[in-house]
């Protein structure tokens, strides 16, 4: 008698799932996500980042890892790995292409493909968060992957603004997505949230304050925190420094790791 029994997925090993979207551009998820993924390193837990923007992969070269290559294995794509003790793992369409400078042009259905492959075919193993950075807006490409990753059930969604109405308006459209779709929303994320000054530490707002909070409260969905810039973990980027250990002394890492510990204290809820 032969049982056929389904095949383990390559998601089975995954304990949390996160996306991070934003109806706008620019506001920076891919940062936020990268913050996220190692702020929840800190606390002692195994992450992976998915880097579902096609166009704009920025991920790998915040990792400093976009010229590593993607191995297969047994079970389909071996994510890179960023540290020595494979604490963060990354797949993204940047480790795909032939040069870093190739544009992805390409029709919806053959992203909508990838996307579904990058769901079912990386061997990410255990880890206990994966965190889906996403491109900007609520097209095909956001749809694709909240229907691959249904299966799963997503934990659900950051939504990324900047203080800025324009910002918070583009963001509103987010969240309706989000009811649309079914996907839950963990909260809102006010990045940009101010410039802290290297010299005497305060707090200017450069382009307003609060948009965040106030369309959190209006839609009745948590209010995560504000995120200040920090134009020294930029430049740390800019010139190809560790950000892994950079990371400890920026501004923003009090905020990420108040956001992680909000996180982390829903999962345990929802666990117990």
């Amino acid at each position: 008698l032969l049982l056929f029994l389904p095949e383990r997925s390559n998601l089975a090993g995954v304990r949390h799932i996160l996306l991070v979207l934003s109806g706008k551009g620019g506001v920076g998820k891919s940062t936020i996500s990268t913050e996220l993924a190692l702020s929840l390193r800190h606390s002692g837990k195994k992450v992976g980042i998915l880097d579902v923007d096609l166009c704009g992969p920025s991920i790998p070269r915040m990792f400093r890892v976009q010229d590593n290559d993607v191995h297969q294995c047994d079970s389909g794509w071996v994510p890179v790995f960023v540290d020595q003790d494979k604490s963060i793992s990354l797949m993204s369409i940047g480790f795909l292409l032939e040069k870093p400078d190739d544009a992805v042009v390409w029709r919806g259905p053959k992203k909508n493909a990838l996307i579904k492959q990058f769901v079912a075919d990386v061997a990410w193993g255990d880890l206990d968060f994966l965190i889906v950075d996403t491109p900007p807006g609520t097209s095909d490409e956001h749809i694709s992957t909240v229907e691959a990753l249904r299966p799963y059930k997503p934990l659900g969604a950051i939504l990324v603004t900047t203080p800025q109405a324009v910002s918070v308006g583009d963001v509103r459209r987010e969240l309706t997505f989000c009811k649309k779709t079914g996907l839950r929303v963990l909260g809102i994320v006010e990045n940009m949230s101010g410039f802290v000054c290297p010299h005497c530490s305060e707090c200017t707002n450069i382009f307003s304050k609060g948009g965040g909070e106030e369309l959190a409260k209006h839609a009745g969905v948590p209010f995560l925190g504000s995120v200040p810039l920090d134009p020294q973990l930029s430049q740390s980027l800019e010139e190809g420094r560790d950000f892994i250990q950079e990371f400890p002394k920026s501004s923003a890492f009090p905020a990420l790791t108040h956001i992680a510990q909000q996180i982390l204290d829903g999962t345990l809820q929802q666990s117990s």
